[in-house]
């Protein structure tokens, strides 16, 4: 008996030790991730001669917010973000409704010519045209300089028509069977039965959109010659690369004190910008998490 519960004490030892190797491993790659946000976001608070010095690493030095009110003011930031969220949920829901439709027609084990017309998907996975072919159809559907040239082309997706496809494959086709008995159509059969089963993937594909959307500059970069409708991306672009946006508009002698202070470190002003255009999809993953991990899993694994 004691050698039983000497055995059973070295195997209660032996987790907890594994438990805490676990804990300290998760702990370390915890602060890898986080910390570069968390610098980002001690250098837009600390004061600019602080920052300047670069002696701000874990903990705020002195209090400075003044370049988030001169961001705060800037009409044109605001500007992009409203077009930002247009283009992100427009994007998201014509995106939405591709997977689906498109996915739902793949699945139907009678369709004519499906292996095929998979296959006809897979191909521009691996193998597109290139920038000149995009950039010329852009131009002759007349999208070219105009907001649909980041809408349309960007909806329809075969990664994610793939991925969506493989989750209805995992829907025991039965259930429509009996639904057409009942005398259910395809447009209720798709939104009674296998909407409501597809929150999981529907959630991955949704976050997928809006992070990509939310990110993406370069389409408008090649697309959009007009400042006006560019998104938030190609306004944070402006600030960081070419620095042509100008917030040196000030009026009263304390602005310009705080300008002056600001001059002493311009990249304090470029960390505020990091912050206030990362912190709205920060906010949003958190709605989607409790399906992200479920749908990523079964849209991979199941076929």
């Amino acid at each position: 008996m004691k050698q039983k519960a000497s055995k059973r004490s070295n195997n209660l030892n032996r987790n907890t030790w594994g438990d805490y190797i676990i804990i300290v491993i998760m702990l370390l790659v915890a602060f890898i991730t986080l910390y570069p946000m968390y610098y980002v976001f001690l250098q837009s608070i600390s004061d600019p001669l602080e920052v300047a010095a670069m002696n701000v690493y874990f903990y705020p030095k002195g209090f400075f917010l003044k370049s988030y009110g001169l961001l705060v003011k800037d009409s044109q930031l605001w500007h992009s973000y409203g077009y930002t969220f247009f283009y992100v949920i427009s994007g998201t829901i014509l995106t939405l409704f591709t997977s689906v439709t498109s996915a739902y027609v793949l699945n139907a084990p009678k369709l004519i010519g499906k292996k095929w017309l998979i296959v006809f998907l897979l191909i521009p996975m691996y193998f597109s045209g290139g920038l000149i072919p995009s950039f010329l159809l852009i131009t002759k559907l007349g999208l070219y300089n105009t907001v649909w040239a980041l809408v349309l082309p960007s909806s329809y997706n075969i990664t994610y028509i793939i991925l969506t496809k493989t989750f209805f494959s995992s829907i025991p086709y039965e259930m429509t069977e009996s639904a057409k008995i009942d005398g259910a159509n395809h447009y209720r059969i798709l939104g009674q039965i296998y909407l409501p089963l597809a929150k999981p993937i529907l959630a991955v594909v949704a976050i997928y959109t809006i992070v990509g959307i939310w990110n993406s500059w370069f389409p408008s970069l090649v697309y959009q010659p007009n400042m006006d409708i560019q998104p938030l991306q190609m306004y944070l672009r402006r600030i960081l690369i070419e620095q042509s946006v100008d917030l040196t508009n000030i009026g009263s002698m304390q602005e310009a004190e705080a300008m002056a202070r600001l001059k002493l470190s311009n990249s304090q002003l470029k960390y505020s910008v990091i912050i206030l255009t990362t912190l709205p999809i920060i906010f949003v993953y958190p709605f989607f998490q409790k399906y992200f991990v479920k749908g990523v899993m079964i849209g991979s694994l199941k076929g």
